[in-house]
């Protein structure tokens, strides 16, 4: 038996160098034609991204995925460097962009590979998609790298309807240097177009730093159009400041950080017919110096065509604080104007020095023409704060 075993092992050693060379690689036969766990391992990953092509549709997510091996890392982006971010799922076999493919754009897709057997690739691919029928736009306040008083809103104005607006929501962030609760809500601007605001529970801490990224490329508002780029604005809360209209008592009183700067004497809005004042909050929009006041525009065909001086926009429909003194005689005596809060040349001169946009006007009066809607100026403050979140689109 000892004999039969030794010429065996004979037999296999004689073999084993015969199928060694049969493939001339040192690789088995087997594996050599693709049917080994070696070969396979060593194999490059195969990569797939979607979408593909030229002329594709907007608005979608980019997706790449790996066979053969697991994504190591993966970059999106247009003709202008601006990336598409995106993460790796757990098993590392795909991707997916965390933003959609805008329109009217060139993408190329970079990604790299690596196999069990350590073998790394890195394979790159792209796609176009197709130019927008229709874009929307937006307006945006406030301005970036503007201070403004304490009850000022982030608001958007769109151009064009928006019709998902959830969607659009999704794509507003708001970053607070101090803890801020607040909420987006829709109204009606004004001018009819569809706007967005974001506006606190309460007003601002003052020194508050905020920032509002709008990352709505590559968003579709529907009939309105496609959004073609981001937008982003910077701002800090400037001084507590908040504007006291008494209009039963005819005095305005500017508090500043919870103390008492100056009571001036004031004109209101004539009583008992459509010169009366509005009532409520409204928030300083802008400082617009000497203007032409024209009553036509307002709906009073009678009443003025005049150059007014230090005049401060409080709501769209026309309703102001300035000077006012062809009314000198009735400063804190009575209301006798157009419905703006009018006060004596100087009284103006130094208030229009002392207040910014974005500074909350409280009015009080009995006899007033009621409170402005949220879309005419910033008359947001004037729903209660479970009546402004029901305005999201998000809730």
């Amino acid at each position: 038996m000892s004999h039969i075993r030794v010429r065996r092992a004979a037999v296999a050693v004689l073999l084993a160098p015969l199928a060694a060379c049969s493939s001339g690689s040192g690789i088995p036969a087997a594996d050599a034609k693709g049917g080994g766990t070696r070969a396979a391992e060593d194999r490059p990953a195969t990569v797939t991204v979607t979408p593909k092509g030229k002329g594709v549709k907007a608005g979608e997510t980019v997706k790449v995925t790996a066979a053969g091996g697991t994504l190591t890392s993966v970059a999106v982006a247009d003709a202008k460097g601006r990336t598409l971010g995106g993460k790796v799922a757990a098993d590392g076999t795909s991707w997916t962009s965390a933003r959609k493919a805008a329109p009217g754009a060139s993408y190329t897709v970079t990604a790299t590979t690596t196999t069990k057997a350590g073998t790394k690739r890195t394979t790159k691919s792209g796609f176009t998609t197709a130019e927008a029928d229709k874009v929307n736009k937006v307006d945006w306040r406030p301005g970036t790298g503007t201070t403004v008083g304490v009850a000022q809103p982030i608001s958007l104005v769109f151009d064009n309807p928006v019709a998902d607006k959830a969607e659009v929501e999704k794509q507003l962030k708001i970053t607070t240097s101090v803890a801020t609760e607040g909420s987006w809500g829709w109204i009606k601007d004004w001018s009819g177009r569809d706007r967005i605001d974001w506006r606190p529970k309460e007003y601002w801490k003052p020194g508050t730093k905020v920032t509002l990224t709008a990352e709505l490329n590559g968003t579709d508002s529907g009939d309105g159009g496609w959004f073609v780029r981001d937008y982003a604005t910077t701002f800090t809360i400037g001084a507590g400041q908040v504007v006291k209209v008494d209009l039963d008592r005819k005095q305005l009183t500017l508090d500043r950080d919870g103390r008492t700067v100056r009571t001036i004497p004031v004109s209101g809005g004539t009583p008992g017919g459509d010169k009366r004042s509005w009532r409520g909050t409204t928030v300083l929009m802008s400082k617009e110096g000497t203007i032409n006041m024209n009553s036509e525009t307002v709906g009073l065909a009678d009443a003025y065509d005049k150059m007014v001086d230090y005049s401060m926009r409080l709501t769209w429909s026309g309703m102001y604080a300035h000077a006012a003194p062809w009314n000198n005689n009735w400063m804190g005596r009575a209301n006798r104007s157009s419905g703006c809060i009018g006060m004596s040349d100087a009284n103006a001169a130094w208030f229009y020095a002392q207040v910014r946009p974005g500074d909350p006007f409280e009015i009080t009066g009995k006899d007033t023409k009621g409170v402005p809607a949220p879309g005419n100026g910033f008359g947001e403050w004037n729903l209660s704060w479970d009546e402004w979140k029901t305005k999201s689109a998000l809730r």
